[in-house]
């Protein structure tokens, strides 16, 4: 069984490694990126099992990745989890209309992330 890879973008170093933490006794492999210019990118080349996505980043912000993400149909189905500072419901929305799976508010809560994480790399095959 291949090891599900997660990809992390965020421009916080703080940020991935508090993820990383959370993320490390499941053994995923992590990448990471720092904006969501790279993101993209990563995504496209790497094709991770799942994306966390910041909003507030320079280059490429995270609504204007995930519509990019969304965009690719390579990547179509890939579960795409907002984590960001930004809790406001006009950013919430605005995530959800842009087709993020779910939005987690920093900071982040280890009990949540490993559930949400789990819930959409763990799911029976259809």
């Amino acid at each position: 069984m291949h090891r599900k890879k997660i990809l992390l973008v965020d421009d916080s170093p703080t940020a991935i490694l508090w993820q990383r933490l959370i993320l490390e006794d499941d053994k995923y492999e992590i990448l990471v990126a720092g904006d969501g210019e790279e993101g993209v990118r990563v995504a496209k080349a790497e094709r991770p099992d799942l994306v966390l996505l910041d909003v507030v980043m320079p280059r490429m912000g995270g609504f204007e990745a995930l519509r990019a993400l969304r965009a690719e149909p390579a990547l179509e189905g890939m579960p795409i989890l907002m984590v960001t500072t930004r809790g406001e419901m006009d950013n919430v929305m605005e995530g959800y209309e842009q087709g993020c799976n779910e939005y987690i508010t920093k900071p982040v809560d280890r009990a949540e992330l490993l559930t949400k994480v789990r819930s959409y790399l763990h799911r029976p095959e259809a």
